[in-house]
């Protein structure tokens, strides 16, 4: 029996004919695809500068090192996300505390960050940073987190992992208009892909000249950031402590390729949840709820179970899905109730919004190649599945 998956990749010919042509090149790394892979998404996105790296985790981990994050310092972000929106803060030797969610768009509650800045401010334990998580590809209310960051003095960090291609108040998601940096990830799951992969994009000139230098061991041949004169064209210098999170020129490559479809994707992605949500409309469960002056790149489609209304608990219903092809998941488990995390002090019921959507929700499959088939058997399959 074939499964249909919760998201896959959709590769087409001309992609593989990207990738090999790169092959077929002098580059495979440190090559000019990677610069014009970034000036794409950049123009796509509507903002100064763009940072390939090699993982949606590793972007995190420079624009958190890009913000000066340290040992002493405090990184907030949401617990509904996957561990490496936290991990980014221990990382840097930061410690890490969560805001919980929103009840109706599983995002970050402005309203408990506004309480939880209050009472951190007598407290004397503002963070440094936050990171807002744009869960299944909507938007954060980003508006009012940049205000609270100028209240507050915070730099803001927009995981955008799963939101390319969505837009918030008019912009596309990566403007940067609300915030300092935001991070995309090129996994295959997500809007496009380039096998793995993950960029930063910033519009401020210092944070970007950090993050070119982080990405590759901190070395520099810019003069202009070097100590004393140069010794000749071949010189460098290491400045600082930096990774080697670069991306290839065949990641790129694949994604330059990916990038030309991306409106072709989101489409595809909003006309699959048009469908799903009109035929659930009978269903107990919850439909995703969205924002009117946002548009959801639908990374995700996750659903809550009204488990008041069935018989079945969320894993009864998750394994019969499960055994009749449908290959649903769980987005995602509350980071603060993580064994690593317990033991360093988090503990179950300090973030009840999250845990309770934890309880109730299910991903079910979407992807831009799903046939209407396939999308049918899914609902078919639910439904049984709720009997």
């Amino acid at each position: 029996m074939k499964t249909i998956p919760y998201g896959r990749q959709w590769v087409e010919e001309k992609d593989i004919r990207a990738v090999v042509n790169v092959l077929k090149s002098d580059y495979l790394t440190q090559g000019p695809v990677i610069e014009q892979f970034e000036s794409a998404v950049a123009e796509y996105c509507g903002v100064k500068y763009a940072v390939a790296v090699s993982s949606g985790t590793s972007a995190l981990h420079i624009a958190c090192l890009a913000a000066e994050l340290g040992k002493g310092d405090i990184l907030w972000t949401s617990p509904n996300t996957f561990v490496a929106s936290a991990n980014c803060a221990l990382y840097c030797d930061a410690k890490l505390d969560f805001v919980d969610i929103a009840p109706h768009t599983y995002n970050i509650s402005v309203d408990a960050m506004k309480a939880k800045l209050y009472e951190a401010e007598k407290n004397d334990s503002l963070p440094k940073v936050i990171v807002p998580v744009h869960i299944a590809g909507q938007s954060c209310d980003m508006e009012q987190i940049y205000h609270l960051g100028k209240d507050y003095n915070f730099t803001i960090i927009e995981d955008a992992c799963h939101a390319i291609g969505g837009s918030y108040k008019g912009m596309k998601i990566g403007s940067c208009k609300f915030s300092d940096m935001t991070v995309f990830s090129f996994h295959p799951v997500k809007i496009v892909t380039t096998g793995e992969g993950g960029m930063v994009l910033t519009n401020k000139d210092d944070l970007y000249q950090k993050l070119i230098r982080l990405r590759t061991h901190g070395i520099t041949r810019d003069n202009q950031f070097m100590e004393g004169e140069s010794d000749g064209p071949w010189y460098y210098q290491q400045i600082e402590l930096g990774m080697n999170y670069r991306m290839t020129d065949i990641q790129a490559a694949l994604g330059l390729s990916q990038l030309d479809r991306i409106d072709e994707f989101i489409v595809r992605r909003r006309e699959l949840v048009r469908r799903y949500n009109e035929l659930f409309s009978d269903f107990p469960l919850t439909i995703p709820w969205q924002y009117s002056d946002a548009h959801s790149a639908f990374h995700l489609y996750v659903v809550r179970l009204k488990l008041d209304k069935i018989k079945k608990t969320r894993k009864e219903v998750f394994e019969e899905l499960r055994e009749k092809g449908i290959g649903v998941n769980v987005h995602y488990i509350p980071v603060h109730t993580q064994p690593y995390y317990r033991r360093l002090g988090f503990s179950c019921g300090q973030f009840p919004e999250a845990e309770k959507y934890y309880e109730e929700a299910i991903t079910l499959p979407l992807y831009p190649s799903m046939t209407e088939s396939e999308q049918n058997k899914v609902i078919d399959s639910l439904l049984l599945a709720l009997q």
